[in-house]
């Protein structure tokens, strides 16, 4: 298995969830029966239980955000794979509250037909579902997608907001259709220099052109629609982020959540040069960022690139992206923790 420090390819993602599991020992649970994680800690006002899940690779995302204020449980398919039913049908039963399960779910085919198929199951069990379908990716924007948009990075902004609300007592058609507006105003655009390495060869996924940057790459691996010459980082920025405003197209007086993204391969030096242009550019645009978050939340194993993604709330959806959370990827204490752009 070249390339990548593991026992062997077949035991990687196994080995990796184990290994979560026990450091984190506090924070979740792993059931390797069934295979999925489940949260310790729970508020006593949930009537729904949260769930979520995908491919491996994308870590911390979805396992690291299993924990009071967000997620419920996760359940990690194996590289870029969609996890199977049983271990979504499985995990839904062990978290469900009294009004049921709401299911994440991220814009690809794979996971629409297995969180589906778990949904069946759930409707014949008994227990209430609905899905939130996050399709943020604005560069597979496109009629020639049968599928649309993906969901990618933005599917961490969602999770959170949608955790909180969950604590303060939503029932299930409240969060889907609060969940429903989130993902209608949530749109991220990636780039990246050079592909993640694959586990199965240890050789590039592909190769960019020499001095080129890929415009709108995926999380699995997905080449771009096109490349742009490689530049100064805020001419980069600035298409970025001009193409999700006229997208999104947020009034002055909506406030802004911007999360940079790193892909796997990006240092924390690069990337709050990044978020510097880009809440320039969106000042200079009359976007007002009330909150910006930073970092490593949805990788592509080791993609040399990073994406941005912006989410247009409210006064209440801000108060739910600050509520408190305490996961292994995210944890703040409350609005005082935070760092608000002013």
């Amino acid at each position: 298995m070249a390339g990548y420090f593991a026992t062997s390819q077949e035991t990687l993602v196994g080995d990796a969830l184990a290994g979560f599991a026990t450091v984190h020992r506090g924070l979740v649970v792993h059931d390797a029966e069934d295979g999925y994680l489940h949260s310790r800690h729970r508020s006593a006002a949930r009537r729904v239980g949260l769930l979520s899940g995908g491919g491996s690779g994308h870590e911390p995302m979805h396992i690291g955000f299993v924990g009071a204020g967000m997620l419920d449980a996760a359940c990690p398919g194996q590289v870029f794979a969609s996890p199977h039913n049983r271990q979504l049908f499985k995990a839904s039963c062990a978290v469900a509250g009294p009004e049921g399960v709401l299911h994440v779910v991220k814009n690809y085919t794979g996971d629409r037909i297995n969180f589906g198929i778990a949904a069946e199951r759930l409707a014949h069990a008994g227990i209430p579902c609905a899905r939130v379908l996050v399709d943020d990716d604005l560069a597979s924007e496109s009629g020639d997608i049968a599928v649309g948009r993906r969901g990618t990075a933005g599917t961490v902004l969602v999770e959170k907001v949608l955790g909180a609300a969950a604590d303060r007592g939503l029932g299930l058609a409240e969060l889907t259709a609060l969940g429903g507006r989130l993902v209608d105003r949530c749109r991220s655009m990636a780039v990246a220099a050079a592909a993640h390495t694959s586990p199965a060869t240890g050789l590039a996924a592909y190769l960019p052109p020499p001095g080129t940057i890929e415009f709108g790459v995926g999380i699995h691996g997905e080449r771009a629609a096109r490349s742009v010459p490689s530049g100064p980082l805020d001419e980069l920025v600035d298409w970025m982020a001009g193409a999700l405003v006229t997208a999104l197209r947020p009034g002055t007086d909506e406030p802004v959540i911007a999360l940079v993204n790193g892909l796997g391969a990006v240092t924390d030096l690069e990337l709050y040069a990044v978020a510097r242009e880009l809440l320039r550019t969106l000042e200079r645009q009359g976007v007002r960022v009330a909150r910006s978050l930073v970092g490593d939340f949805s990788t592509a194993l080791d993609t040399r690139g990073f994406s941005v993604s912006l989410l247009v709330g409210d006064d209440r959806i801000l108060g739910l992206y600050d509520a408190p959370v305490h996961t292994p990827a995210l944890r703040w204490t409350g609005p005082t923790a935070m760092e608000a752009v002013r």
